[in-house]
């Protein structure tokens, strides 16, 4: 247990049946009347905010999260099997379990984040970026940069995401896996 004056962001709580992190608490002492907290709580599975105000000191029941730090080895059918980094606990997902970004996971990829509440999978997340390589794209248009645009390209896992025109085929790229943008070219 834990009370409502000690939560600070960063928090990890049981709320109305599932698991929030607090985002914001800010402590107030009214001239009259008793002591509250508001606060922004993020649901650690759905990624929901929600705004809440809780008495001062109201129990609250903490959240123990279990953070592991994994390594995909291969894919059979739609599990996924990943290793813990120590190479003791094999970890066995759904595909859904990644979400939008399952595309690019590459075999061999390390510092994926898997969360557990009371042995059951809430969240994964790929590093901040990979680096993959570029299997199709078109040939860059030579005098068309003034735009700033770019182009298509299709990556070694299927994904496709909007790269420069100086990108080309078998070159690695670095992508940003929150907003699946191109950052930077690669050098082998």
């Amino acid at each position: 247990m834990i009370l409502s004056n000690d939560i600070r962001p960063g928090t990890t709580i049981e709320y109305r049946d599932a698991v929030w992190q607090v985002v914001e608490a800010m402590h107030v002492k009214p001239g009259k009347g008793a002591a509250f907290v508001q606060s922004k709580l993020r649901n650690v599975e759905s990624g929901d905010v929600l705004a809440v105000t809780f008495r001062a000191g109201e129990r609250l029941s903490a959240a123990n999260l279990e953070k592991i730090i994994a390594i995909y080895l291969y894919r059979d059918g739609s599990r996924l099997i990943l290793v813990d980094s120590g190479g003791t606990e094999s970890i066995e997902l759904e595909a859904k379990d990644f979400g939008r970004n399952i595309d690019l996971l590459i075999a061999g990829q390390g510092d994926i984040l898997v969360l557990k509440h009371r042995e059951r999978i809430i969240r994964v997340d790929l590093p901040i970026t990979v680096d993959i390589g570029v299997k199709e794209t078109p040939p860059g248009e030579r005098g068309n940069t003034s735009s700033g645009g770019g182009k298509q390209a299709t990556l070694e896992t299927g994904a496709v995401i909007a790269v420069p025109f100086h990108v080309k085929v078998g070159d690695r790229i670095r992508v940003d896996t929150r907003t699946r943008e191109y950052l930077a070219r690669v050098n082998a």
